[in-house]
């Protein structure tokens, strides 16, 4: 079967990176491809001009009589398995014969690039080709397959943890799973826990399933996962989740790798629909902000090496879990808006920046202007993100903007710092009702109480101290002693202003203090014990006041 065909230039932009790599040889936008075809020199396949020859079983001896017959037909590409160490004289022939020499990246299959560059050339997005007997573009259907299969409740994500599909059955799992689909994404407490204990690093360092015991990990009742990455190439494009009761028998796990093949092919599918330049440069953005090896590569492309730089992070607040279905979309659909918008003004603002949607925050990269005046990066980015935030006509409200520390391009742990600097200062952020941007310098403590609040909640709950004892007491007794202590303690120990925010005679407020001191075996008059009491306060992300309002 033939098709109209596609540009080799936009063929390789939709893969490179993921299943393809330019070995030798120009790719330019003249050149059309029109068909597929696997090269067998035993077999006489006919072969039009245009077609992009597979070379399945060739290595660098076989090079010259490929060569020789891709110019004999026509066929303006060959791939062949990469890598392949080429010599120079071979590689001059080939670019003299006007063929491009494609690799095919490791970890890739034959049958996935033979899909995706099928679906590349098609002339039409609404064909009723099949992966695993389904159409493709149906991913709820792929996931509940998958989940029939291992007879458990399954979620497809990608790398950011976000929800690209789910099964049926999730009411059999747990609470972190339930709060996962109602969130379209892993819950911060538990992504948080994962990578502490080094889950992602294990689930992307191999290609087998891993076991993993949540319960043991989040510290709250629930199921253990079984998770298995899926990958294009050397490529991480996203994961499987299974909730079962157990480790999965080696038949399954069997099953589980299978699928993620076919869950990776439906991802590159996906890939292909959407634009490629916001696509290339949401993936080198993402590559540059890991602060792994690739991560100057990325940052080679994205023309910022060599330069300071400072990771910019804006977020929508979230949305409202009662009706995801519909909110969910409308979500995704103003970020995409936003980012753009913000891409568009930071272009002008700061030529060289760069920005692009990564899961559910729109990242940018904004460098130090070339001339070094007295603004230095992030003084300037917080000023070009207030602008922006000020004049952006379509942004909802509560829209924020985190900035992370300044560094080099040149060193990836500088960038991938930046960008964990960016996330906890929208977290911080997301806390408030009104949006706005902030430096990370500006919000470092508060991120500081939110991940100790996180370490507690991985525990098993919040502080078991003085403060803790006043909840109970009030509880108990319907009296307001935690209220009396958290006034008393805003107000740096001054009776006669805390007693009036309480509206009660100082005298009155005296004696609630000295008997709530008894009660919580507080020393107020020790400013270590007065830190720690202000400290648990933080913690329990409540003021006192609504503990007591909610109990009477």
């Amino acid at each position: 079967m033939t098709s109209p065909g596609a540009r080799l230039d936009n063929v390789v932009s939709n893969l490179a990176g993921t299943l393809l790599e330019v070995l030798a040889g120009t790719v330019d936008g003249t050149t059309l491809i029109t068909d597929v075809v696997v090269d067998d020199p035993r077999e006489q396949v006919p072969v039009r001009p245009g077609a992009m020859l597979l070379c399945t079983a060739a290595d660098v001896g076989d090079l010259p009589a490929l060569l020789d017959r891709a110019v004999t037909r026509q066929a303006p590409a060959l791939v062949v398995r990469a890598p392949l160490d080429l010599e120079p004289e071979l590689r001059a022939r080939i670019e003299r014969s006007g063929v491009a020499l494609l690799g095919l990246a490791g970890g890739a299959t034959w049958a996935q690039l033979v899909v995706l560059l099928r679906s590349l050339l098609s002339s039409s997005a609404s064909g009723e080709e099949l992966l695993a007997g389904m159409p493709a573009e149906d991913s709820f259907a792929l996931a509940n397959a998958i989940g029939s299969l291992l007879d458990a409740p399954i979620t497809i994500e990608d790398r950011d943890s976000q929800i690209l599909a789910f099964s049926d059955r999730q009411n059999e799992a747990d609470q972190t799973r339930i709060e996962t689909i109602l969130g379209r994404g892993v819950p911060q407490h538990a992504r948080l826990a994962q990578e502490r204990a080094g889950v992602f690093k294990r689930l992307y360092a191999g290609e087998k399933p891993i076991f993993i015991d949540t319960p043991q990990i989040e510290g709250v009742p629930g199921l253990p996962r079984v998770a298995i990455a899926v990958r294009a190439g050397d490529q991480v494009l996203g994961s499987i989740w299974a909730a079962v009761p157990g480790p999965l028998s080696d038949e399954k796990e069997q099953v589980l790798v299978d699928a993620a093949k076919v869950v990776a092919l439906q991802l590159l599918r996906h890939r292909i629909g959407v634009d490629i330049d916001r696509q290339v440069r949401a993936d080198l953005i993402a590559t540059a902000l890991t602060g792994g090896a690739p991560a100057s590569g990325a940052i080679e492309r994205l023309g910022l090496a060599h330069r300071t730089v400072a990771v910019l992070g804006l977020s929508l607040p979230n949305g409202n879990s009662a009706d995801t279905a519909v909110s969910g979309q409308t979500r995704r659909q103003t970020l995409e808006r936003i980012t753009d918008s913000f891409a568009f003004h930071l272009s002008v603002a700061t030529p060289g920046a760069v920005a692009a949607l990564v899961g559910d925050v729109c990242y940018a990269i904004v460098p130090a202007p070339i001339r070094k005046g007295k603004e230095n990066v992030t003084a300037m980015a917080q000023r070009i993100s207030n602008d922006f935030l000020d004049r952006a006509r379509d942004r909802p409200g509560g829209a924020a903007i985190g900035i992370g520390r300044d560094g080099s391009s040149s060193d990836p742990a500088d960038l991938a710092r930046s960008r964990h600097d960016a996330d906890r200062t929208l977290r911080v952020l997301r806390q408030e009702p009104a949006g706005r941007v902030a430096l990370f310098a500006d919000v470092q403590l508060n991120a500081l109480l939110l991940e100790i609040g996180d370490q507690l909640h991985n525990e098993g709950g919040l502080l078991d101290g003085p403060i803790a004892r006043l909840h109970h007491h009030d509880r108990e007794h319907g009296t307001t002693m935690a209220e009396t202590v958290a006034q008393w303690l805003d107000h740096l120990g001054n009776t006669l202003n805390a007693s009036a925010a309480m509206d009660v005679h100082p005298n009155t407020f005296r004696y609630r203090l000295r008997r709530a001191a008894e009660i919580a075996q507080l020393n107020l008059n020790d400013p270590d014990e007065r830190f720690a009491a202000m400290l648990e306060f933080r913690l329990t992300r409540q003021r006192p006041s609504a503990a007591a309002t909610a109990v009477a």
